[in-house]
Formats: structure tokens, C-alpha cells, sequence
């Protein structure tokens, strides 16, 4: 009987994971029941809980917990999140005692040491060599090295294959590598260089277990690499100069507006669609969600460069299933060429 492929780096033992592809908690879309089948297939699942009431966190984490005994994270951006809330998001997240908690956007020393003190490990997202040493120097324990290639609100200006050995040279904590992959494929050109994982969004959210919209995950599925762009278009709610990379749409391809050098206090608040009963604006940083009605072409389908890649919406253990094997495969190539 053939042994199961083995593939494993420090970052596994880390986080407790037997596989180094983690899920990005994408905001609305990784809620319990992807994360817990992330988890639940080896991978590291994050629940997205950006401006999200602590009764919401509180029932996310249960869901998860009822779900699976694999350990998981979740994801919160202080800059882009109200100070009270933030604290009542990360007392929720320590009475819980949720394993990790993953930042973004800018590095706050503050709420490194609060989670450090709380017992959580802390994964920071960045998009620049200075961001990281500086996460490094608050206390992070894992650096997420997000490219310019990704999809979603994107940090940096600089591309994964360029930014990541950088990185990588620049801190002494372990560095996974964001932006740009989907595959095992793209797993092993990270490891390449220097990172311990991958953590995949535009992938995870076009599968069956993510809470988005099964129109923005059809839009995932039919974009081409080509088809993404850079703009700071939809920005209510969020700090200035926030641009995200999303699927081009009605709005972005309006030649009256502007793709960029937008301030989300001037945008018009116009209501486009619902969320269970909450107005979604145009020109809001909302997705479509599965409970979403209204106008969902007119919101941010967000994608990375990488939805080029994705041919399909599988499960979410399916996918992971997949990107390890052709992980084996590619390892198995490049053995092939280093000894012939």
C-alpha cells in the first residue's frame, strides 16, 4: 500500500496544521462552515470578522468548534474598524481562546501584545519589507507577505515573486506567501523562495462551502487573469487610500468616475442592494454574500490575478486534496531535473 504524500513544513507544527496552505479570512465569506472544512481537511481555516459585532464572532467560533477539533484563527484590521469595536472583537476572541489571530493593513504594536498576552499566536499581513520588520519588532509570530497580484484590499505594490525572498531575508519568523496562489504548483515555487505556505483566497472563496454569492463565485470562475483591477473605487468604510483589486464591473469600467485618488468621505452613499436587512452602497467595500440582494454586479467581486487559475467550484477539501497533489507532482518534476 503506497504511503500517503507527506507534505510539511515547520509552519505546520506551528500552527497545527498538517498541510501549509492556509485560507485568508476574507471578510462575509469565510465564515464556520468554510473555515471548519478548511481545518477539518488539514488545511489552517480563518474566519473573517472584520467589523463583525462580537455576537457574531462569539457564534462563528461555536460554529466552527461544533463543526471540527482542528484548530483555526480569525481575522480582524484595526485600521479599518471603529477602537470600541475592536476592543470588544478581540475580548470575544480571548474569552474564547481562539487559537490565532491574523492582522492586516497597518502594524499595531498594541494589539500584537494584547493577543500575545492572551496566549494567541499572531499572524501579521503585509505588503512591504518595512511593514514586516516592523511586525516582527511588535511581536508577530508569523509574517503573511501579501503581493500586488492578490485579490481583495491589497497593502503593497510589489509582486510575490519579487517581495517574497525579500522578505524572507528580512525577518527571522516564518514567512507564507500571499497573492498569486492556487495550487500546488504555485505552493512549491513559494517554498522556493524561502516561504513555509501559502494562504489562498480568490481559491477558497470559489468553493461550495464559502458564503459568497454564487454569483461572484461564477464571476471568479469566468475571469481571466486579465480581467481584474487595481482601484480605490470602493472604499466606504474604509481608510483612505485603501485600494482593492476586484473583477471588472459596470462601475469600474464607467469612464465618468476614477479608478483611483478616490476619498471615501466623498463617495455618494446610494443604496444598491441589502444584506439582511442592512443597506449596501455603491461604491461600499461589501461583496455579494449568499444573503445578498439588489444590484450584485455593481458590487466588488473581489479576485486576485490568480482567478485565471480556476476552472471550477469544488469543496473545499477537494481543493485542498488537489493542490497537494500537484504539489507532489511538481516536487517529483523538479527532482526529475535536478538528477538527470
Amino acid at each position: 500500500m503506497t504511503a500517503e504524500p507527506v507534505l510539511h513544513t515547520p509552519l505546520c507544527d506551528l500552527l497545527g496544521c498538517r498541510y501549509p496552505i492556509l485560507q485568508a479570512g476574507m471578510g462575509g465569506v469565510a465564515r464556520a462552515e468554510l473555515v471548519s472544512a478548511v481545518s477539518d481537511a488539514g488545511g489552517y481555516g480563518f474566519l473573517g470578522m472584520v467589523r463583525e459585532q462580537p455576537e457574531v464572532i462569539s457564534r462563528e467560533i461555536d460554529a466552527v468548534r461544533e463543526r471540527t477539533d482542528q484548530p483555526f484563527g480569525a481575522n480582524l484590521i484595526p485600521a479599518a474598524t471603529d477602537r470600541s469595536l475592536l476592543e470588544e472583537e478581540l475580548a470575544v476572541c480571548f474569552e474564547k481562546r481562539v487559537h490565532s489571530i491574523c492582522f492586516f493593513w497597518d502594524v499595531d504594536q498594541h494589539v500584537v501584545m494584547r493577543a500575545k498576552r492572551a496566549g494567541c499566536l499572531v499572524l501579521y499581513q503585509v505588503g512591504s519589507v518595512g511593514a514586516a520588520v516592523a511586525a516582527e519588532r511588535a511581536g508577530a509570530d508569523i509574517i503573511i507577505g501579501q503581493g500586488f497580484e492578490a485579490g481583495g484590499h491589497v497593502r503593497g505594490v510589489v509582486s510575490s515573486l519579487v517581495l517574497l525572498p525579500q522578505l524572507v531575508d528580512a525577518v527571522s519568523i516564518p514567512v507564507v506567501a500571499s497573492g498569486g496562489f492556487a495550487s500546488g504548483e504555485g505552493l512549491v515555487a513559494a517554498l522556493a523562495l524561502g516561504a513555509q505556505g501559502i494562504p489562498c483566497g480568490t481559491a477558497f472563496l470559489a468553493t461550495e462551502e464559502s458564503f459568497a454569492h454564487e454569483f461572484h463565485k461564477r464571476r471568479v470562475v469566468a475571469a481571466g487573469s486579465e480581467d481584474t483591477v487595481y482601484t480605490d473605487l470602493f472604499a466606504i468604510n474604509w481608510p483612505p487610500e485603501s485600494p482593492v483589486r476586484v473583477i471588472r464591473n459596470s462601475i469600474t469600467e464607467d469612464k465618468s468616475v476614477k479608478l483611483r485618488g478616490n476619498d471615501p468621505g466623498n463617495l455618494p452613499r446610494e443604496m444598491i442592494a441589502d444584506e439582511d436587512g442592512r443597506p449596501i452602497y455603491k461604491f461600499s467595500t461589501d461583496s455579494p454574500l449568499r444573503s445578498t440582494t439588489g444590484n450584485l454586479e455593481a458590487l466588488p467581486a473581489f479576485a486576485g490575478q490568480v482567478a485565471g487559475l480556476i476552472a471550477s467550484v469544488p469543496k473545499a477539501a477537494d481543493l485542498i486534496a488537489e493542490m497537494k497533489q500537484s504539489a507532489v507532482r511538481a516536487l517529483d518534476r523538479l527532482k526529475a531535473i535536478r538528477t538527470a
